[in-house]
């Protein structure tokens, strides 16, 4: 392409718009150029340059796609400094690892199509090193996975430059912002429509009482156009976007009914005031007052749902945006962002907790209610894990951060937030497929509405009765059934402590019927304590416990960590060298330990290690575990050394939640890695339940897999840390964690808090989701049924239809709403 700047007026005579963006050509100086050997002009270089690039890239595919959209104006300026978001410090706050690649998602300014889609994904498709692309137009949110190793995330900033697009790291600041200007241009339309209306009654009375009958006639109707053209054009602009965006990507959304019954009834009026239709009337305040209407339903719907979204935001304002850090021994305040893997931050008393850490000096209370759903302050100190967001007591606290504050527990919790709300369950991918039918089946109703009255009463009758049609039944309340009820059930749920990582989850929690628990930290604590040590031979107890310890401290299980525990409280050293470590899952460890082969776990792990453990000795042991606690036994160089014995109490919640459970008619079964006596002990303390005892973590896959087979729909409840394959496998997984890890990637639902109270609250919200949903769906439907005849028969003006459609939709989102002023139980 080469450059050249011609007069305007020439250029005008053989253009009238940019080739790329279909804007105007300035009136002094154009760009011009080859492309694809053809002369094509240009706004600005930056239209020409963006043009070039798409050809270049073999994508000029995107202007077929974009003929006859309306024109959107020149590529948005690129983004500063885009080599900034390669730095660690700054990438660490919005890049996640996927697989071997990163993830990362962008706000892109500049998408107004579908067209915009097709162009942005097509072209990082053919970019080497990114392994996805993924745009949500109505967000402007591009997800991008890459291969870091091949690409910078700032070449492919660059890349969308170079196509017309600037991208930055997606914020819910910025995104919240965006939000705010969309709901502030809303209003600027509505404000507008309402001024005409007004202005418009005064047209329409003095019309109805007699001054359509004289002289002043067509003066009143030019008034009435000049309120009407802008009101249509501007105000109902979203209308026409939404629609001609749908007609582009071949889909039939709910803009077009509106589109069509305003501008049929606006260039009817048109006819008859230019005196084609001599006998006719003008019908412009009814195109000004429904549009008015429509707009007044639409604000209220967006600020609803803005108000259903804002716990996500609320989550993210538990945060402070400034962290303490001490540095050569002085305290300076920097931003959050900022802070750096290890540095030591000071908490003072009464402070919120600005980073995740590790309590490393001090002692204070904390109160982790707004992430946890825990009332009560939790005691802190030296080694407690503390997470951002919360309340610092009346204590100061130095802690060490292990967490970027894009990882923090809050940010954790925004992320399976905006993922649940951004997903589809079963239902709602069923209403999406019948909108478009639903919409295709309103053109259809309003089509064969016109033609009936056209014959029977005239064309004015037959276009207010179709036009009442085509607005009354437009489907929003239909699509905003499930969505809406998802969104709100995912802030309620976050309110408590329950977040939820889809909306199918809901959907089929709501139908188990039998709930699976893994005993240890599910139905108990977790928190095991060593309560006896019986050494055997020539051991004592300090030396049992201490060769315990030394095989047992690289173990991530609840009893080795008991048993480290034990031995740290007695100030027993367990600093010896250990070699070949192995461990596996619900058996045991060995190792060798000063030379010696340690092997501790189960009876079963010693016997396959070379150490069984006698009859007269287990005997002795069963006595322990009809107390509830379990027992590792410990073998040195073959010979059986002894045993410690450890338990574990009930989880608060625990009976009341069994109970509840077993009154409402669910199956309930306990799977554990434990002994039968210490299983049924555990049973027999809850009132009663299946049990599975000596179950490896495949075995407890295996159980679930079988339940499923056998027809049940079932939800496995665990910690997600040795049932991880049967959380996988259930219908729902549900993980019990604390407020500082709320990742399990294996469940479906991550409850934290201490109590197992959050399962039946989760249920709860699941049942009450699924009914608001049904409600949704009944009332669309009944609304239809009944509306849609009583317009198509005309009974119906359109202003009422105008009128009656919105209200629909709120009524949605008022039974919606309803699913978090319920009891938590439902």
């Amino acid at each position: 392409m080469k450059d050249s700047a011609l007069p305007a007026s020439t250029l005008r005579r053989q253009a009238g718009a940019c080739f790329h963006c279909g804007l105007p050509l300035p009136p002094d100086e154009t760009v011009h150029g080859e492309v694809d050997g053809e002369k094509k002009f240009f706004c600005c270089k930056g239209c020409k340059a963006v043009s070039e690039a798409i050809y270049e890239a073999g994508l000029q595919g995107f202007y077929e796609r974009s003929h006859g959209e309306a024109p959107y104006g020149p590529p948005p300026s690129p983004p500063e400094d885009i080599a900034a978001y390669d730095l660690p410090e700054i990438r660490g706050e919005f890049v996640t690892k996927a697989g071997d690649g990163d993830e990362a998602s962008l706000l892109v300014e500049g998408i107004h199509c579908a067209a915009c889609v097709w162009l942005i994904e097509r072209a990082l498709a053919k970019t080497p090193g990114v392994t996805g692309a993924e745009v949500n137009m109505a967000a402007r949110k591009l997800k991008v996975r890459w291969d870091p190793a091949r690409i910078k995330l700032s070449g492919i900033i660059h890349n969308l430059s170079s196509i017309g697009y600037s991208a930055v790291p997606y914020s819910l600041d910025a995104a919240d912002e965006s939000a705010r200007a969309r709901l502030r241009g809303l209003l600027y339309r509505m404000g507008f429509a309402g001024f005409a209306a007004m202005n418009m009654m005064w047209v329409a009375i003095a019309l109805w009482t007699g001054a359509g009958q004289d002289e002043y006639r067509d003066f009143f109707r030019w008034v009435g156009f000049a309120l009407a053209t802008p009101t249509l054009f501007y105000s109902a602009g979203p209308f026409f976007i939404g629609a001609v965006r749908g007609l582009s990507a071949r889909s039939l959304t709910m803009d077009l009914p509106i589109v069509i019954g305003a501008s049929v009834t606006y260039a009817y009026s048109i006819f008859v005031t230019m005196g084609a239709i001599p006998t006719g009337e003008v019908y412009f305040d009814t195109v000004v007052t429904f549009i008015f209407v429509i707009l007044i339903g639409r604000y209220l719907e967006a600020a609803a749902r803005r108000r259903a979204w804002d716990a996500t935001g609320r989550l993210v304002e538990l945060a402070p945006r400034v962290a303490t850090i001490i540095t050569d021994g002085v305290a300076r305040s920097v931003p959050v962002k900022s802070v750096k893997i290890d540095e030591l931050a000071l908490v003072r008393p009464g402070e919120k907790i600005g980073v995740d850490g590790v309590v490393v000096d001090g002692e204070s209370e904390v109160d982790e209610s707004a992430l946890t759903g825990e009332s009560r302050p939790v005691p802190v100190g030296a080694g407690r894990l503390v997470v951002a967001g919360s309340m610092n007591g009346s204590g100061a606290l130095t802690v060490r951060v292990t967490r970027l504050s894009g990882d923090t527990a809050i940010a954790r919790m925004v992320r399976l937030m905006e993922k649940a709300q951004a997903s589809r369950g079963r239902t709602q991918r069923l209403t999406d497929k019948v909108v478009p039918w639903f919409v295709s089946g309103t053109l259809s109703i309003a089509m064969f509405t016109f033609l009936y009255w056209w014959r029977v009463a005239g064309v004015e009758m037959a276009i207010i009765a179709s036009t009442s049609v085509l607005i009354i039944t437009c489907p929003c309340a239909l699509g905003m059934a499930a969505p809406m009820s998802v969104v709100v059930a995912s802030g309620a749920g976050a309110r408590r402590g329950i977040f939820v990582k889809s909306g199918e989850a809901l959907e089929t929690l709501s139908k188990v019927n039998h709930f699976v628990f893994d005993k240890t930290g599910a139905l108990t604590e977790g928190k095991n304590k060593v309560t006896a040590i019986t050494p055997f031979g020539h051991f004592d107890e300090d030396g049992l416990l201490r060769l315990a310890a030394a095989v047992e401290w690289r173990s991530e299980h609840p009893l080795a960590k008991a048993i480290v525990r034990e031995a740290a409280v007695r100030a027993i050293s367990a600093d010896w060298a250990v070699e070949n470590f192995n461990a596996k899952p619900g058996c045991g460890v060995r190792a060798v330990v000063n030379g010696e082969k340690v092997v501790a776990g189960n009876a079963v792990w010693l016997a396959d290690n070379g150490a069984p453990v006698e009859e007269r000795l287990l005997a002795s042991a069963e006595d322990e575990e009809r107390k509830g606690a379990t027992c590792v036994f410990v073998a040195v160089s073959g010979k059986h050394a002894g045993r410690i014995s450890v338990s574990d109490d009930l989880r608060k919640g625990s009976v009341e939640t069994v109970n509840f459970l077993r009154s409402h008619g669910y199956k309930i079964t306990m799977l554990t890695g434990d002994r039968w006596p210490v299983a049924e002990t555990v049973s027999a303390r809850l009132g009663g339940m299946n049990v599975k005892s000596q179950m490896l973590p495949e075995d407890k896959e295996a159980a679930v897999r079988g339940l499923r087979e056998s027809g049940d729909v079932v939800a496995m409840v665990g910690d997600g840390v040795n049932d991880a394959p049967a959380l996988v496998r259930a219908d729902v997984g549900i993980a019990l964690s604390s407020g500082a890890d709320v990742s399990v990637e294996s469940a479906d639902i991550v409850i934290t808090g201490s109590s197992l109270g959050g399962v039946t609250e989760a249920l709860g919200l699941a049942r009450r989701t699924m009914d608001a949903i049904r409600k949704n769906i009944t009332i669309s439907i009944a609304y239809n049924m009944v509306m849609a005849p009583l317009a198509a028969a005309g009974y119906l003006t359109p202003v009422f239809a105008a009128i009656a459609m919105p209200l629909s939709s709120l009524l949605v989102i008022g039974v919606a709403i309803r699913i978090d002023r319920k009891r938590p139980h439902g």
